[in-house]
């Protein structure tokens, strides 16, 4: 027998009787549960699950929802279901450095981010190259201090038109507006380029090489209005020596930033992560 494939997540006050009350209704309708996990958050006292489930062939998704109403009500839950035979779209936007992008784009071609990409956006003309040879739209949208009201408007129309579920920024070298951040709130995922919250600005990794430090890293975030201090997401290190110059952590960074939003972007896309006020929950 063929099977839908979807991910349920949901988050309400922790009481007893919770799992039992979704997993019943789901197993009344003969789903099959392929993975579950759950965290019980002690300081909020707040209860976050995650469900993927196999639902026989014929069962609509109105059909699911109308199954949890109960649970849902009873428990006051906030929850998502994903149908999972619908490929996400994402906007990615990007500067100059083009390694992330590049790393996206691979992994995506080798099956390992089930995405698509929509569009790529750019305040410059260096990777309309990669979009042209990649078969992606590509939008370039120069930016200036007295521009930057105008070119948001048109990057959320490129958002809506082209039906985004995800705004990607790419080593995207522009702050944006608390408008925007306000406006795509939990869609928009950024790495930053150093271990938050250390070496913020420019240059970070000659930052961190005139300070002789011993570990590099990236944290990929989602975006707020409150920058680089969004819900984070995914990070990781690397330990440096003495005897690696400036350039030598670039490098290294780049692989490193390249991953974790890779992984993030992932996490995100198969709806592991949850929002747990300014920090986040992810099922890996």
């Amino acid at each position: 027998m063929s099977s839908a494939n979807f991910v349920l997540t949901l988050s309400c006050i922790d009481r007893p009787g919770i799992v039992a009350a979704v997993t019943t209704e789901l197993a009344g309708l003969n789903a099959n549960i392929a993975e579950s996990n759950q965290f019980w958050d002690k300081e909020t006292g707040r209860f976050f699950m995650r469900i993927a489930f196999t639902a026989p062939d014929g069962l609509s998704r109105e059909a699911i929802e109308n199954a949890l109403k109960s649970p849902i009500a009873r428990f006051d839950m906030q929850t998502a279901l994903s149908d999972e035979s619908i490929r996400k779209r994402i906007v990615i936007m990007v500067s100059k450095f083009d390694h992330t992008l590049l790393h996206l784009l691979y992994q995506i071609r080798v099956g390992w981010l089930n995405a698509d990409v929509a569009a790529i956006v750019s305040n410059h003309e260096e990777a309309r190259k990669i979009a042209e040879d990649a078969g992606i739209p590509y939008h370039y949208l120069p930016v200036t201090k007295e521009t930057k009201a105008d070119q948001e408007a048109k990057v959320l129309e490129i958002v809506r038109d082209s039906g985004a579920d995800l705004v990607v920024l790419a080593r995207y070298m522009q702050v944006l507006s608390d408008k925007l951040s306000t406006r795509l709130f939990g869609q928009v995922i950024n790495i930053h380029h150093s271990f938050l919250p250390s070496f913020k600005g420019a240059k970070p990794y000659h930052q961190a090489h005139e300070r002789g430090v011993k570990i590099i890293g990236a944290t990929a975030h989602y975006v707020t209005p409150d920058l680089d201090e969004g819900p984070i997401i995914e990070q990781e290190t690397a330990r440096v020596t003495h005897a690696l110059s400036a350039d030598d952590l670039v490098a290294a960074g780049r692989d490193i930033e390249s991953r974790v939003l890779a992984r993030a972007v992932k996490f995100h896309l198969e709806n592991r992560v949850m929002l747990n006020g300014r920090k986040t929950v992810v099922f890996g």
